[in-house]
């Protein structure tokens, strides 16, 4: 919690389809607010963001900005 207070920001870009890959990694990504392959949006630094991430990495590309 103390990382979302100091502003620290991802940017995350999808690199795959979720397609196939079922209704949980797919929420996942819709959660993180990606909606279409090579889409790039910058999230906060949190534990429930950096959970989300963790799960889809194989098909994520992930920077601290």
């Amino acid at each position: 919690m103390t990382s979302a207070k100091s502003g620290k920001k991802l940017r995350v870009t999808l690199l795959k389809s979720p397609y196939g890959t079922g209704r949980v990694h797919m929420a996942c990504v819709r959660g993180l607010g990606l909606r279409r392959r090579h889409h790039t949006v910058e999230v906060e630094d949190t534990a429930a963001v950096r959970g989300m991430i963790a799960r889809v990495a194989y098909m994520l590309k992930c920077e601290e900005v």
